[in-house]
């Protein structure tokens, strides 16, 4: 039986508390995971922090790779999600179905929250600007380096929260009010490597192997999320 250490973003989280206790059932094996902001999660790596496997989001992984310290041969592309946005359980639910519904959203607002430094926050932010209304936005922003953004909706501290669908499926006290408009939406690939120096190589590649087997296809896609990589 080996002890595997893995790093993860929050964007995994969810679908991770369902599917790891499984692989621990079926191989023995024990894990131990480590969350944080996919951007937290690099900074740590450049710090010199290891572990058997990673777990991140979007370009940070090409950043992790670019390191030396993830196996390149070991990249396993997990699933894909889009960003949402969320309202407090039975506020009203504004129109987003289209670019300009989405801004008045915004707009109409009291208080908007997003990460600072999570895949989905950094896009919103740029998102924003983009559109022409970061100044309005960032006036009324609640935001947090990393986490759970939408926690803020459910305590009432914001009125809406835009982040990747499967980290606000786990918050309890919202609604999804749905994805971003098509012409908006950010599709980001979660993926998963081996470090060069971990101390479990092969129970990790055991467990990214698992983590893309068609038995797990239903619980990504309970978790907001669309199997497979492609």
């Amino acid at each position: 039986m080996a002890e595997l250490r893995i790093l993860s973003s929050n964007t995994a989280q969810a679908v991770m508390a369902v599917l790891v206790p499984k692989f621990e059932r079926t191989s023995g094996h024990k894990v131990t995971l480590s969350y944080d902001s996919a951007r937290l999660i690099m900074e740590r790596i450049r710090n010199g922090e290891t572990a058997d496997a990673v777990i991140l989001a979007g370009p940070v992984m090409d950043k992790a790779l670019a390191t030396g310290t993830i196996v390149r041969t070991s990249l396993t592309g997990i699933a894909r999600c889009g960003i949402g946005v969320a309202v407090r359980a039975g506020a009203p639910h504004p129109e987003i179905g289209t670019v300009e519904a989405f801004k008045r959203a915004l707009f109409d607002a009291q208080t908007v929250a997003y990460t600072e430094t999570g895949v989905s926050g950094i896009y919103f932010a740029g998102l924003i600007e983009r559109l022409g209304i970061a100044q309005e936005i960032k006036a009324k922003a609640r935001t947090r380096p990393g986490g759970l953004i939408a926690e803020l909706v459910a305590s009432g501290e914001a009125e809406l929260a835009v982040q990747q669908i499967p980290e606000l499926i786990p918050v309890k006290g919202i609604d999804i009010v749905g994805p971003l408009p098509t012409e908006l939406q950010n599709i980001t690939v979660v993926s998963a490597g081996v470090f060069a120096n971990a101390r479990q190589p092969a129970a990790a590649a055991a467990f990214l192997k698992f983590l893309t087997t068609p038995e797990t296809a239903d619980v990504y896609r309970a978790k907001g999320f669309e199997f497979g990589a492609a």
